[in-house]
């Protein structure tokens, strides 16, 4: 039950806090916080009983029967992959929730909706059935759709809809792939691990490469990559600072994870001859999304495109872990290992910067970064908070962004050298842009506009300082994090 407590005990504190409205806003935050970190207990626990030395494909499996008639019910398990991601995510949500917020005096349905994704989130990547994937999948797009349309600012219902209409329809697509893959298996099951033993779709042939579209189209609107990737922006800068740390740190992860669960591990032969479009498709987005990121003024809106740039990197490992072959199955690990760490970095480092937006937000309501200047002086917390933050982005050794990008880009090197050293460009351009935002926002000049600034209080130093220290310890010490995802990589690559 352990597992599936992960999704049952935040959906059942959702409910609570709809019910719960005569109760001040902040017996409801910490009702929430407190809520919100037991599936972060619950996978702690998980990760001690995780035997890294198994050759079971999933460990602390459970199931139950849902639709028998076609082969659906409720599994969940985890590989080294999920565990990790899933851990992150749980962590990013107690830091999202109990982060400063404005509720609009309707805290109960503010922290409802982080509560209720958090249920989804964890429940898709802990799960272990393919149509159940998929409803957390959709189910997602719901409660992030509400967090941007009622709390969020500026245009938030357009940007809202937006993103939803558009990552529905990358998910209507995914659909018709994940039935496929179950109507090629017999009996009918969408059970992952059978038709991961089983490779239903191996031979080939038009209906392969028809589902593979089908996956790699509606899973890259998630990530997304680039030329899919319209949806982001607006709805980055127009949600509340906490959604964003959740549609940045988890959301995104959705289709980076379901790259790996589901094309990957399920149909290698055909991904491998996808293989090349992937990775070219991959760093066209760390090239195109650190330009851009680098043209923008808002400080909102620049982090938004070096999400682009980062998940380029992980599409980017994840596409040399699908080629084929013996000579470069130690290069191929590294590379899927590389792309799993950086989800991780991604996650806890791109968190942290919108928190930091949301900082900005709280005391100005304004993100140009030409607004601001010298604020190291007045906000040396939160000056360092975002010097931390922006290093580990830009993947500085000694941080969890280098510990990523070094293993991705070694493996690339070793299957796609031609990429990997384009890729490089990327990692130059990305260190221009935030090294450009420290230095217009907190240093130079104060101007008149933010005298008496303030730094950042206690609940935002606690919230913003335990996720630097999570960066700092992934990128000094991150043998604990290695072990535990390299016993999926060596699996999936067949290393």
């Amino acid at each position: 039950m352990m597992l599936t407590l992960c999704s049952v005990v935040p959906l059942v504190g959702a409910l609570v806090l709809i019910g719960g409205r005569r109760w001040t806003s902040a017996t409801i935050r910490r009702i929430a916080t407190i809520v919100s970190a037991i599936p972060v207990a619950l996978l702690i626990v998980a990760w001690a009983r995780f035997d890294i030395h198994s050759s079971a494909r999933f460990q602390l499996t459970e199931s139950a029967s849902w639709i028998p008639s076609i082969g659906a019910g409720w599994r969940v398990g985890v590989d080294g992959i999920a565990l990790a991601i899933a851990l992150m995510s749980a962590v990013l949500f107690v830091a999202a929730i109990a982060f400063p917020a404005d509720t609009r005096g309707r805290p109960s349905h503010y922290y409802a909706w982080f509560l209720f994704l958090e249920a989804v989130s964890l429940g898709l990547f802990l799960t272990t059935d393919l149509l159940v994937f998929y409803v957390f999948f959709d189910l997602g797009l719901v409660g992030m759709y509400f967090l941007i349309a009622r709390f969020g600012h500026g245009d938030s219902r357009r940007a809202a809809l937006t993103f939803f209409l558009y990552t529905l329809a990358g998910s209507l697509v995914m659909l018709l792939g994940i039935i496929a893959l179950a109507l090629s298996m017999h009996p009918l099951t969408f059970d992952m691990a059978r038709i991961i033993e089983s490779q239903p779709l191996a031979a080939g042939g038009a209906k392969s490469a028809l589902v593979m579209l089908a996956l790699v189209v509606g899973l890259a609107v998630k990530i997304p990559l680039v030329p899919v990737h319209t949806w982001l922006p607006p709805a980055h800068v127009n949600a509340p600072a906490s959604a964003s740390t959740i549609l940045a740190g988890v959301m995104l992860k959705m289709g980076a994870f379901g790259m790996i669960r589901i094309p990957l591990s399920m149909m290698p032969s055909t991904f491998a001859r996808w293989a090349p479009w992937i990775g070219i498709a991959a760093v066209v987005s760390i090239v195109y999304g650190a330009i851009v990121a680098l043209g923008q003024t808002s400080l909102k809106a620049r982090i938004a495109y070096t999400s682009i740039n980062h998940m380029g990197y992980v599409m980017l490992g994840i596409a040399v872990a699908g080629v084929l072959g013996t000579a470069n199955r130690d290069g191929r690990r590294l590379a899927l290992t590389g792309a799993t760490v950086e989800m991780v970095a991604h996650g806890l480092i791109t968190g942290t910067l919108f928190l930091v937006t949301g900082s900005f937000w709280r005391r100005t309501q304004d993100y140009e970064m030409d607004d601001y200047g010298g604020l190291s002086g007045p906000a040396p917390r939160l000056a360092a908070v975002a010097v931390l933050a922006s290093f580990a982005s830009l993947g500085l050794p000694g941080l969890a962004g280098f510990v990523a990008e070094v293993q991705i880009f070694i493996g690339t090197f070793s299957v796609y050298p031609v990429l990997a050293a384009v890729g490089l460009i990327g990692l130059l351009i990305t260190a221009a842009l935030f090294l450009q935002f420290l230095q217009k926002v907190f240093f130079g000049e104060l101007p008149d506009s933010r005298v008496g600034f303030a730094d950042l209080d206690r609940r935002e130093m606690v919230v913003l300082s335990s996720l630097t220290a999570l960066i700092v310890i992934v990128g000094v010490d991150p043998r604990l994090l290695l072990d535990l995802i390299e016993t999926t990589s060596r699996a999936v690559t067949g290393g």
